[in-house]
């Protein structure tokens, strides 16, 4: 797509830093980003150009504005310049039209002895919905599935730390229910926490991906009869962890034996929708390369809610299509020779990258591009909440001084992956971390003559305790401590200009999004946006465009 020029590129590059999870929120005593000492990102809030962008529900593809923002919808936004229907709206409209039961692959399915469903267990609707578990049982139970195995993964992150049994109570209620007559034998098999099995990503910790193989596969872990004892004893044994770390726990029947072993003639679909944490274990399902010792994997019928990666076809059988995104502005800048630099540490590098670019793996243009890969630590993250954070500035900062690059992008993850810790020294000390990369950042990119456009995904940071919305104070336990909140909120995130000419303002957009942003960089670099893209959100000082 031809892009007109309309003024001159600045001498410098321009330049997206991604505070990943850092959100405008109270400030109170539950906002991190308040309590840190953040003297960067407070002088340029009010001496730059700078406003709120909505992140979440609507603004982002989601299907409704209750819906919390996330790092992929948010990349995707961003890159696609536009508000593209997500994989939650587009998995909702599938199950409810039945358009998912229709075809080859819900028959491959529900012909295997039989039919394994693992995925994450709550209604946070980042990676799943419960609500799609429980309409792919009841259909099942319709088509005539004879025996049903759920495999759950705890949450804790996206929703409440604890509240797994909230969730498991009615699964195991409707499974009983449709194993009522005799005819069905449907059952949970197996569990776990979110972030100790099978939902890794970007390979940062493949022992993940084999604990759940071991669990969901082989049946090995702590046994239970049922998965709420389970659950509720591992509350009582470990009241330090939440959902997110609960061990692996398998049930199993009056002799012992797990109840839902997977083995060959049977059929397993993956239920989540979201691709980064679902692609490693879809990899060991289907026979790829993985990086563990997988031993002889069972011949199975294996299906994805969704396909998590058009590139490398990952899974093959899939029930939704995934979002289609055309045009990217990484296609744009590239189709107009311009010379790309995108960085960020494991946790996030695949969103500069691959959720950035459209759901694409790799380079669009290897010769114009250039990506940056910096390893996370295997450690959890309240433990070293500065992260990866000054590495990643300093690569940027050479990117932006070295006259090498016309678009420069980075990703600083720890106000997100510290904030989901639900730790609130820690991630008062992960943004305090994050302020001083904002510092060096803006010094080379003022040095360079560039634009630095300081702006996050979605919001976590500023809310660490829950919310009653409605009351519009914090909720408490019933020893009057505060209710910590793991998850994305719902809160607006900044927008910062930083510009070496102190040539922009911003425009006048009605309900300003994250969206806006992909048009906003293409301005910058000296591009008219598409019309197929959002508007501007800067306008030339003095002028009206």
């Amino acid at each position: 797509m031809d892009l007109e020029r309309i003024h001159p590129a600045g001498p410098g590059p321009v330049v997206l830093c991604i505070l990943d999870g850092v959100g405008i929120g109270p400030l109170d005593g539950g906002n991190a980003v308040h309590l840190a000492k953040t003297p960067n990102l407070d002088r340029l809030f009010h001496a730059r150009p700078s406003c709120a962008l909505m992140a979440h529900g609507t603004a982002v593809g989601l299907p409704s504005d209750s819906d919390i923002g996330n790092s992929e919808v948010g990349h995707n936004a961003i890159g696609a310049g536009c508000v593209v229907e997500q994989g939650a709206s587009l998995v909702q409209a599938g199950l409810e039209t039945g358009k998912a039961f229709t075809g080859p692959v819900w028959e491959g399915l529900i012909k295997g002895r039989c039919l394994h469903l693992i995925g994450l267990l709550s209604d946070g609707n980042v990676h799943s919905h419960v609500d799609h578990l429980h309409r792919l049982v009841r259909q099942a139970a319709k088509d005539g599935v004879q025996k049903l195995r759920v495999h759950v993964l705890t949450d804790g992150r996206d929703v409440s730390e604890r509240s797994a049994l909230t969730y498991l109570a009615p699964l195991e209620q409707l499974l009983e229910d449709c194993s009522a007559d005799g005819d069905r034998d449907f059952a949970v098999a197996s569990g776990g926490g979110r972030m100790l099995l099978t939902m890794d990503r970007y390979e940062a910790d493949w022992g993940m991906v084999e604990r759940g193989w071991a669990c969901h596969v082989r049946g090995e872990g702590r046994q239970f009869k049922s998965a709420t004892q389970a659950v509720a004893t591992l509350y009582a044994d470990h009241p330090e962890l939440n959902d997110q770390w609960l061990p692996a726990f398998v049930v199993v029947d009056e002799a012992g034996e797990p109840v839902g072993q997977i083995e060959d003639g049977d059929s397993v679909l993956l239920t989540n929708f979201r691709g980064d944490r679902a692609l490693e274990i879809s990899r060991a399902f289907e026979g790829r390369s993985v990086g563990f010792e997988r031993g002889e994997a069972p011949r199975v019928f294996y299906a994805g809610m969704m396909q998590y990666d058009g590139d490398e076809k990952i899974p093959r059988n899939y029930l939704i299509s995934p979002p289609q995104i055309e045009s990217t502005i990484s296609h744009l800048l590239v189709g107009h020779s311009q010379r790309i630099f995108a960085t960020s540490e494991t946790q996030k590098f695949g969103h500069v990258t691959y959720f950035f670019n459209g759901n694409r793996s790799g380079y669009l243009d290897e010769g114009l591009e250039k990506y940056c890969e910096i390893p996370s630590d295997v450690i959890p993250f309240e433990r070293a909440p500065e992260m990866k954070a000054r590495e990643i500035a300093r690569e940027a900062c050479e990117a932006i001084v070295s006259n090498r690059y016309d678009h420069i992008r980075l990703n600083l993850a720890n106000g997100d992956m510290v904030g989901h810790t639900g730790h609130l020294a820690a991630t008062v000390r992960a943004m305090e971390v994050v302020d001083e990369c904002v510092g060096l950042l803006e010094k080379a990119t003022l040095q360079a003559g560039g634009t630095l456009v300081l702006t996050a995904d979605h919001g976590n940071a500023e809310e660490m305790f829950q919310l009653d919305r409605k009351r519009g104070v914090y909720k408490s336990k019933k020893d009057g401590t505060l209710e910590v909140s793991t998850a994305h909120s719902i809160n607006p995130v900044p927008l910062i200009v930083v510009d070496a000419q102190d040539r922009w303002s911003l425009a006048d957009v009605a309900n300003p999004g994250i969206a806006h942003l992909g048009p906003t960089l293409l301005h910058l670099a000296g591009f008219a946006p598409p019309p197929t893209m959002l508007p501007t959100l800067l306008k030339r000082r003095g002028t009206h465009t």
